[in-house]
């Protein structure tokens, strides 16, 4: 995985902005060959006032289970070389050993959406790194939020923080927000997931 933290724009406020995001850094794909990745559930969908979109992205569980939905579909059509573990085979661990693992989808992973954070905090570190060693090897992807807000050509965007971080070490290596425009919420979000892995079609 790639050493170094990436920087990411912060997201968009609720007035649309003269300038677009900064590109999307690619998913260092090379570092993580080989290897089960397991990808934690996004908990923080968030819409812009300002979007007629509200109707289309829909209730928060049902947003937020098919953005889950949507990103494993993705990487895993984009990015065979790594063992993408869906965010389902986690919350199947937790349920099997209830109370020894915490609930995934109750976790604080959308405290690193901030680029303040260059190592995962306490408790969410070691909940992270308990689960993951009954499903994965040491690397996570953690869809820290996704927004969605005005766009500049099409009617608006998606953004979404990704974080990748080492459970053992609780090490932040990489980071980005990866973005589109599309004219429908789950088109932008397709395509900013899309933007991870770029010279594909």
């Amino acid at each position: 995985m790639a050493a170094c933290l990436v920087g990411a724009a912060a997201c968009a406020g609720s007035r649309p902005a003269p300038a677009g995001p900064a590109p999307t850094a690619p998913l260092p794909t090379a570092g993580l060959a080989g290897q089960r990745v397991a990808i934690f559930p996004l908990t923080l969908v968030v819409t812009d006032e300002a979007l007629p979109w509200r109707d289309a992205v829909g209730v928060r569980r049902a947003a937020l289970d098919r953005a889950d939905s949507l990103l494993v579909d993705v990487l895993r059509e984009r990015a065979p070389e790594v063992t993408w573990v869906a965010p389902g085979q986690l919350r199947q661990a937790a349920r099997r050993n209830a109370g020894a693992f915490a609930d995934p989808d109750q976790m604080a992973t959308a405290l690193l959406r901030s680029p303040s954070f260059r190592q995962m905090p306490d408790p969410l570190w070691s909940q992270m790194r308990t689960l993951v060693a009954a499903v994965g090897d040491r690397y996570v992807m953690v869809p820290a939020a996704l927004v969605f807000v005005p766009g500049t050509v099409n009617a608006g965007r998606a953004e979404l923080t990704v974080v990748l971080a080492d459970v053992r070490s609780g090490a932040i290596g990489w980071r980005t927000v990866a973005n589109a425009e599309g004219a429908e919420p789950w088109d932008a979000f397709r395509r900013a997931v899309r933007a991870l892995t770029p010279g594909l079609p």
